[in-house]
């Protein structure tokens, strides 16, 4: 895999998205920044810092986003795209464990696993990334360690079949299942994640509900 980019889905990151740019694009890599409707100085920082950047006038949510950001890159010659967080959650020095973990194993399709080392890890996010990586893992026929983490590499052949259509956070679903369903392998690697004093903007209430909601569709369609 030689030709990779960075797609990073943003909202009001202007404290953190200028830094994690900087580091990208000292590993040489390109970085678009989808801003979705952010009300701080995100969209701005980001083109100071040479990075692509693609805007939403108001906040559609993650899932919009990502799925604006794979259609824009797919246009390019990218063998695939590693997609992470804002808010410095994800640690960039763990990009080559992705790379090579495709290389050696063939993985269409690499997740970051957190669940390692929860100590960090707020007790009602722990718990439902278990639970919905249990039954991620039954429905994909695959192991599937941290379903819910959002920093992970997906060469364009799985972008170019699947059919997104999820507008918030459960599109990391969404990607796993109908990558599994198209027959693509998926795999893990390890993580280090910070977790940062900020309120996360993650509701585990409503979006368990979401959650709930796209696995009887996803069911149903089957």
């Amino acid at each position: 895999m030689k030709n990779l980019c960075v797609l990073i889905p943003s909202y009001n990151e202007s404290k953190t998205i200028g830094r994690i740019i900087r580091h990208l694009k000292g590993r040489g890599l390109v970085v678009y920044v989808v801003d979705d409707g952010s009300i701080d100085d995100t969209a701005k920082i980001a083109e100071s810092e040479k990075a692509v950047v693609l805007k939403h006038r108001e906040n559609k949510g993650k899932g919009a986003s990502l799925i604006e950001g794979f259609r824009h890159v797919l246009k390019k010659n990218y063998d695939a795209v590693l997609v992470m967080d804002g808010d410095n959650q994800h640690d960039p020095s763990d990009i080559n464990n992705f790379v090579e973990e495709a290389n050696q194993t063939g993985a269409d399709m690499v997740i970051g696993n957190r669940m390692n080392d929860t100590s960090s890890m707020p007790y009602i996010r722990t718990v439902t990334n278990k639970w919905m990586s249990g039954i991620i893992s039954f429905l994909s026929g695959q192991r599937i360690l941290d379903s819910q983490c959002g920093f992970r590499l997906i060469k364009k052949e799985v972008l170019e079949k699947i059919e997104l259509e999820s507008s918030n956070y459960e599109i990391e679903s969404e990607l796993i299942l109908k990558a599994a369903r198209g027959g693509f392998k998926i795999g893990s690697v390890p993580i280090k994640t910070v977790y940062q004093n900020e309120k996360s903007r993650i509701n585990p209430f409503l979006d368990t509900i979401r959650f709930v909601r796209f696995m009887l569709k996803f069911l149903f369609e089957r």
